[in-house]
Parts: structure tokens; sequence; C-alpha cells
């Protein structure tokens, strides 16, 4: 353990960790090391992420993962869900630092969710999956229908039709907060009735630095107030085409 972290200078990621009131343990430090460097390998043979360099990794998509605790307390046994995953964006980095959380992983390309396995087996990561699926079908499935505390996506797709996406997996009384860069305001305004329609509320956005950089991050905490209707989400590809 101590060579790989021996071999990177951790001391700007720990520092931003404890920014966000996150101490990370040798072991937690070692298995982001461990994801970065499958990250890059796996990257020469897919696209999974544009941004490779180490500093960067660390601080656009393992600092930027774990702002969330600026909008929601992570602590106790939560179930959340991050839809359109990706290269794991923040579903892993959220579980190294949470281990507590029971989270699952959706993606609608096969090839991402493998890798996603192959980093659960090898940071031996327990209660997390990796689930190859649109939305649209998941969000219709018993197992999944209104389950989730939290649902989160770091995924580009503007407010209304990732909520549209989003929402029917949160139980009433969880919520739903996605990840956006700056310009969040004009979205919320378009994005009004859908959330209504889905049986949310826009409680709060919260907006911030990341920390020691001029990057700037917006969440949008949406609470379920009420169940979804039935007939959403609509057909694929529909919600994108047709926003609510």
């Amino acid at each position: 353990m101590s060579n790989l972290n021996a071999s990177y200078d951790t001391s700007i990621f720990k520092r931003d960790a404890e920014s966000l009131g996150i101490s990370l343990s040798d072991k937690q430090i070692h298995q982001f090391l461990l994801y970065y460097e499958m990250l890059v390998e796996k990257n020469k043979v897919m696209n999974l992420t544009a941004i490779t360099e180490y500093p960067e990794v660390v601080k656009k998509h393992f600092v930027d993962s774990l702002a969330l605790v600026k909008a929601y307390d992570l602590t106790g046994n939560k179930k959340l869900l991050d839809l359109g995953t990706g290269a794991g964006f923040p579903g892993i980095p959220l579980k190294i630092a949470f281990p507590n959380l029971k989270i699952t992983l959706l993606d609608s390309l096969n090839k991402r969710i493998n890798f996603l396995w192959d980093v659960i087996e090898e940071l031996e990561l327990y209660e997390i999956e990796a689930v190859h699926g649109r939305a649209e079908d998941y969000a219709n499935k018993a197992d999944y229908r209104e389950q989730f505390d939290l649902c989160v996506s770091r995924a580009v797709a503007n407010l209304a039709t990732l909520s549209e996406y989003c929402l029917p997996f949160v139980k009433v009384g969880g919520f739903f907060i996605p990840y956006k860069s700056e310009k969040v305001s004009e979205e919320l305004l378009q994005a009004q009735n859908a959330i209504k329609l889905l049986g949310g509320e826009v409680q709060d956005v919260i907006s911030f630095l990341l920390p020691d950089s001029d990057i700037s991050r917006n969440y949008v905490k949406i609470y379920k107030k009420k169940p979804t209707h039935g007939r959403y989400p609509r057909k694929a590809g529909l919600p994108s085409k047709e926003p609510l």
C-alpha cells in the first residue's frame, strides 16, 4: 500500500478533502490512487475522461465528487443512485470516502460498467453495484423506482431532462442533487414546471468554488415531496428531445 501512496504527492488532495470536513485514511488514499491508475490505463483503450493528469483528476473528479458534503449529510446507511455515472463520478469517490453508503452506479454503456466492476473488485468495495441500462427502463423496475434516499448525477443534460430521469428513483422525503457548473439560474427557471410535475421542489441552490481553485460549482437541492406519476419517465429519447 505504502509504495503507491509514496509515488504521488497526496498533500493537496488531503488538504482539499479536509477543507470539506473529510479526513481520508491511508487506505482510502490508496484506493483513490489505485482508481486513478486504473482510470488512466483504461482510458488508453476507451474514452472515459478527457482529464488524465493526476492533479487535475484529483481536483476536477475526486474533490469535485466529494464536495457533495456541502449539500447533503452523507453519514448513515443511505441508498444513493449515481445516474449516468460514466467513469464512476461521483459514485466511486463517494463510496471510498463514505463506505457506509449503499451505492448503485447506472450507465447505458456496458463497457463502462465492466470497467466499474473491475474498480469495485480491485478496491475491495462492498455494498456497491454497477448496472448496465437506461434510466427510462430502470425507473420502472420495482427494485429501483422510488427506492433511493438520494440520486446524484454529473451527466451533461439540461435540468428538466435530468429531473425526469432522476426523480422517479427518489423516495418521497429523499433528494435529487445534480452537479452543475456556474450557469444554473436559467436552467432552473426552465425546469420549474418539470420538477413540480415529477413531485419535486427546489429547496436550495448551493454555489461554491472548489477548494484552492476558481472552478465554480452549483448543487441544486431538489426535495421529493410526492410520488412521481407512473407515466414518467417517458419512453427513450423523449425527455431530452421534448423536456417537460
